[in-house]
């Protein structure tokens, strides 16, 4: 009767992570754009259809969410943005099966009403959704963890190194994250340890070990059959090292620097949530951890889920504090997410409903408006606009931008001719299906002189139509403007392309190559 139970649940938390997915898709899936990060995940995609390799061939995330996204898109023949949402919504779809799973599993009788409450939370921190293959890592990752704690066989830890390996495929960070959560987890079972657990810890880590090597091993057939592969991969690990891992760091909105002008204090009140945030991120990822090992060492049980989740906060605190922004808050949060709906679904009524709606409530506050669903709501909010044969309705702003790319590749690159659009909108190659001229998609940091004198080679190479300038500072320093970021590459752009007149925006500078007539 048991497996029985454990078998319609099991089907009712794949029903509701299918049924949410949907939902959210059809209620937002076609609102929004950006040129930005979305456009990066998209002109991968693109790129790799057509037999490029990320990291080696265009400046990339890691190579597994490309591969992922194009399958699903050769699979449905199209590599327009909404095949590319489509295949990170099946991603989603898992990462939020594995999450309501590892709720559920902490509490002995189950209450749909917690389950779908459960959810709606989830969902409302799943952004942004070029980033949900991230979200979706860390929950995969406290899943397998917790298969492991549940029972540590010498199968299961295989399969946990395997994963924390395939996850290093999406996103080395990931790969981090999950071998720190995994040397604690088996760090914890090593305490008093289960006499029906005869398996040791060194044969344990070793077996692990050899699950990491094997996950990670499409990467690894990658740096030895690909011609360039492995130094590319080795020089972004560089890079990345040389920026302490953090690409564009903010000040910590902390909730005592919330403002509450006239006329804000419903902002405020966000504001003092979202710092909350912040602040419960590491805070409690300490408390988790200590009474995690206090209820090992006193011989206590303790829910596996509660367990895997301590082990990732701290970790996962780390991506949220290294861009201290929403997105990234979202991205690191769900650790503690899973960890505080374990916990107060495990609790009696009276404390777990007041908890867990509480917690609905701050998500909703804070989470609401950042969805474009939310933010393009009402007729006069967004526009419709043909992004690659699909309907999508996006800001005005955004409209202006897509139809001005448009008209200058009408204008100027109309038998297909290449162009430049830096420093933000690597979207717009995907947009208008043209192969960037050069190989930093997204030049947001200072690049040495001989990585510029090559990407300037490139340039010469494609012969570029037009370049597009966004001369502003980014996240408001005036370092991070490409003309003090690429001043090499700039200076190229001056000196052999025509600056044309735009009146619109004065941070959007546009050229026209010298060597195209009109």
């Amino acid at each position: 009767m048991q497996e029985m139970n454990n078998k319609i649940l099991t089907f009712l938390i794949l029903f509701l992570s299918v049924l949410f997915v949907i939902v959210f898709f059809l209620w937002q899936g076609n609102v929004g754009f950006s040129l930005w990060d979305e456009g990066y995940l998209w002109y991968g995609a693109q790129r790799v259809l057509l037999g490029e390799v990320p990291l080696l061939d265009f400046k990339a995330y890691d190579p597994g969410r490309y591969y992922w996204a194009a399958a699903f898109m050769h699979l449905f023949g199209d590599n327009g943005i909404m095949s590319l949402r489509a295949s990170v919504a099946i991603f989603q779809a898992i990462g939020l099966f594995v999450g309501l799973f590892l709720i559920c599993s902490s509490a002995k009788q189950q209450n749909i009403f917690y389950i779908l409450l459960s959810a709606i939370i989830l969902m409302l921190w799943m952004y942004p959704r070029h980033k949900l293959f991230d979200i979706s890592l860390s929950l995969l990752l406290m899943g397998v963890m917790t298969f492991l704690i549940q029972n540590p066989t010498a199968r299961r830890y295989f399969i946990a190194g395997l994963i924390v390996g395939l996850a290093a495929v999406f996103g080395k960070n990931h790969g981090l994250y999950g071998i720190i959560g995994s040397l604690a987890t088996m760090l914890w079972l090593s305490i008093k340890p289960n006499p029906s657990h005869t398996l040791g810890s060194v044969r344990g880590f070793c077996l692990w070990s050899t699950g990491v090597i094997g996950g990670f091993m499409p990467v690894l057939i990658m740096a030895l059959v690909i011609p360039g592969f492995a130094e590319a991969f080795f020089q972004d690990i560089y890079f990345r090292y040389e920026r302490n891992f953090s690409t564009l760091p903010m000040p910590v909105p902390w909730p005592w620097l919330a403002d509450f002008s006239p006329g804000a204090y419903a902002e405020g009140i966000r504001q003092v949530l979202i710092g909350l945030f912040f602040v419960a991120a590491v805070a409690f990822a300490v408390l988790f951890i200590i009474w995690v090992f206090y209820q090992k060492i006193r011989g206590k049980q303790t829910p596996p889920a509660i367990i895997a989740a301590a082990f990732l906060m701290l970790p996962y605190a780390h991506h949220a504090y290294s861009s201290s922004d929403v997105s990234h808050l979202a991205q690191g949060i769900f650790p503690l997410l899973i960890g505080f709906l374990a916990l107060f679904y495990s609790l009696p009524s009276k404390i777990k409903w007041p908890l867990s709606l509480t917690l609905c409530l701050a998500s909703l506050l804070i989470m609401l408006p950042q969805h474009p669903g939310w933010q393009c709501r009402g007729s006069s909010r967004c526009v419709n606009v043909e992004i690659s044969q699909d309907n999508l309705k996006v800001r005005q702003e955004t409209a202006r931008d897509i139809e001005l790319l448009r008209h200058l590749a009408r204008q100027y690159a109309s038998q297909g001719e290449t162009f430049i659009a830096v420093p933000v909108w690597p979207g717009a190659y995907a947009l208008l299906e043209r192969k960037s001229p050069i190989w930093e998609i997204f030049p947001l940091l200072p690049q040495s002189k001989a990585f510029e004198e090559t990407e300037i080679e490139r340039i010469k190479q494609a012969r570029p139509a037009f370049a597009v300038i966004i001369d502003f500072p980014l996240r408001g320093r005036d370092e991070l403007r490409y003309k003090n970021t690429h001043p090499l590459t700039n200076k190229f752009i001056q000196d052999n392309f025509e600056r044309i007149p735009y009146a619109r925006k004065p941070e959007y500078q546009i050229y026209k190559a010298k060597w195209i007539s009109g």
